[in-house]
C-alpha cells in the first residue's frame, strides 16, 4: 500500500538510515529527541512493518525492536527469516544475514521466525 509521506515518517526513515543496528521504542524516543509521541512512533513503525520496509524482532528480552531493510533483505528476494545478535553488554540488536533453513513437515507453511543469539559483540569483547 503506498502511503503519502509526512515529516514524522521521514524522521523516523532518517534516523534508522543512519543506524547500523536494530532500536527499541525508548532508544528511537531518545533519538528522535521529543519530536512525536508514542503513539505516532508505533503506528509509523507498524505502518512500515506491513509495508515491508522494517520488521519487527522480538529479543530474548521481550523488547521489540526494529530494523530497516536495507542491509538484511535483498530488494528482488525480501525475506526476514535470518538471525539476529543482542548484545548483552551494549544491548544492540543486529541483523545477521544467515538464513534460516528450517523443513517444515509436510502441509506447514511459515508466516514468521523470529531467531535471536545473545552474546557480547566484537565492539564489548
Amino acid at each position: 500500500m503506498k502511503r503519502r509521506n509526512t515529516p514524522t515518517k521521514q524522521a523516523v526513515i532518517d534516523l534508522f538510515n543512519s543506524c547500523t543496528t536494530a532500536l527499541n521504542q525508548e532508544q528511537i524516543e531518545t533519538q528522535l529527541q521529543g519530536k512525536m509521541d508514542r503513539a505516532t512512533i508505533y503506528r509509523i513503525l507498524n505502518n512500515f512493518c506491513e509495508d515491508g520496509m522494517m520488521h519487527k524482532v522480538v529479543g530474548d528480552d521481550g523488547v521489540n525492536y526494529f530494523a530497516m531493510c536495507k542491509t538484511c533483505c535483498e530488494h528482488t528476494h525480501h525475506h526476514h527469516d535470518h538471525f539476529h545478535f543482542r548484545c548483552t553488554t551494549c544491548n544492540q540488536l543486529i541483523c545477521l544475514k544467515e538464513e534460516i533453513k528450517i523443513n517444515l513437515p509436510e502441509g506447514f507453511s511459515m508466516q514468521d521466525c523470529n531467531c535471536v543469539i545473545t552474546g557480547t559483540c566484537s565492539n564489548c569483547q
